[in-house]
């Protein structure tokens, strides 16, 4: 058989996309993850390479400057990447989350002025919905945006901005009080242009210093704190306010498909290091994967990697045609985050002791891993929504 993880119908150029991307990780990324990543530091050169490569602008349309490919192409360029190293996977992600929901949503105007910028990584998105009491009840958002004059007065905390120091364009979910009746159609994003960097970054905008986490280290994953910010009505994505949720739900769907593709990636790359080392460790005359009970974990590591890589391929295409995919990305959000925990797990308890140390890769995913069972909500978030959509589709008659 081929090796795992592989995609069937994917045209020429998909095909070169991902052969291109693959020779990257293998050279430029694998090679230096485990140095920057103790060392806690921004992968600037590898950075340079991505866009270089076009792979900001991915998926924004060629008439602005974009390659104009699906999420699926995306989705499968994250899994390389993610293999390699998910922290610059985390990099794009949320920059591909807020050019998407500048592309459906977006004003002419506003697509005008950030696609073409974006697609060539000048401008980098980041995003914003949670906050430091908030969780996932997302209409319980408390960060307010008051009419002022022609423009808006914001205040208010936001948390686990991925990118926050490094974008220098937020995509910024609040509470605007629209006076409708439900709570989340008085939310709306808006579009927060900003230097990059940490501290009182513009008038009213401070970005605090990252956070220090136990694993997703390069990346950096900020507060963002706005205390009387200022922000012209055009910012309002879409100028539609109280549609705010609407757009970020739509990003979200897209970013559930980019977690289940970036769990993927983790997986491959620990059932890699798994096989290799199983492979080459010797006890009691052969190597151990000739040992049933390691050879059974193999298969079992396998075979969840396919299992989670088809569904997260499933996800995208459906996201792709245009149809509703909320309970397929839950799904695949929630098998590849699941999957990869307990695939990453099986290949550090392969290394036996070795695995325990920061020499050895597993040692990092193991870190790496847990981060995507929380990212773009919990499994239990996934279940609620797997659940309510099940329940949408075969609603009882009686």
């Amino acid at each position: 058989m081929a090796r795992l993880a592989q995609t069937a119908g994917l045209t020429d150029v998909q095909s070169e996309i991902l052969s291109t991307v693959r020779s990257f990780v293998d050279k430029e990324i694998i090679p230096h993850a485990q140095e920057l990543e103790h060392a806690d530091a921004y992968p600037a050169d590898i950075v340079e390479g991505m866009k270089e490569m076009g792979l900001f602008g991915i998926t924004i349309p060629e008439e602005y400057g974009g390659l104009g490919e699906s999420l699926l192409t995306y989705a499968l360029v994250v899994e390389e990447i993610a293999r390699g190293w998910m922290s610059v996977s985390g990099v794009i992600n949320t920059h591909f989350i807020v050019a998407h929901m500048i592309s459906r949503h977006g004003t002419p105007e506003q697509k005008q002025k950030y696609l073409p910028k974006m697609a060539a990584g000048e401008v980098r998105g980041s995003f914003s919905m949670s906050e430091p009491d908030l969780g996932s009840d997302v209409a319980a958002i408390k960060t307010r945006a008051r009419r002022d004059g022609d423009g808006y007065v914001i205040d208010g905390s936001k948390m686990w901005l991925t990118n926050g120091g490094s974008s220098n364009l937020i995509a910024l979910l609040v509470r605007t009080d629209e006076g409708a009746e439900k709570a989340h159609q008085n939310l709306t994003t808006f579009l927060v242009e900003k230097p990059e960097g940490f501290g009182e970054v513009a008038p009213g905008l401070t970005i605090p210093g990252k956070i220090d986490k136990m694993g997703y280290k390069g990346v950096d994953t900020t507060e963002a704190v706005f205390d009387g910010f200022r922000i012209p009505a055009s910012q309002v994505l879409g100028e539609a306010p109280g549609r705010g949720f609407a757009f970020m739900m739509d990003g979200i769907e897209v970013g559930r498909v980019n977690v289940a593709a970036r769990a993927c990636g983790i997986a491959i790359r620990a059932f890699e290091l798994a096989v290799e080392y199983a492979q080459q460790r010797r006890t009691f005359g052969k190597p151990i994967a000739q040992h049933q009970a390691i050879a059974f974990k193999l298969a079992e590591m396998a075979t969840k990697v396919e299992a989670a890589h088809l569904m997260m391929v499933n996800a995208a295409r459906l996201k792709d045609t245009g149809e509703r995919n909320d309970v397929a990305a839950g799904m695949a959000k929630l098998i590849a985050s699941e999957y990869c925990a307990e695939v990453t797990q099986e290949a550090f308890r392969i290394h036996g002791g070795y695995g325990y140390s920061k020499e050895y890769e597993i040692e990092r995913l193991m870190r790496e891993a847990p981060f995507l069972l929380i990212g773009e909500g919990t499994s239990e978030i996934q279940k609620t929504i797997i659940s309510r959509g099940l329940l949408r589709e075969y609603q009882s008659r009686s």
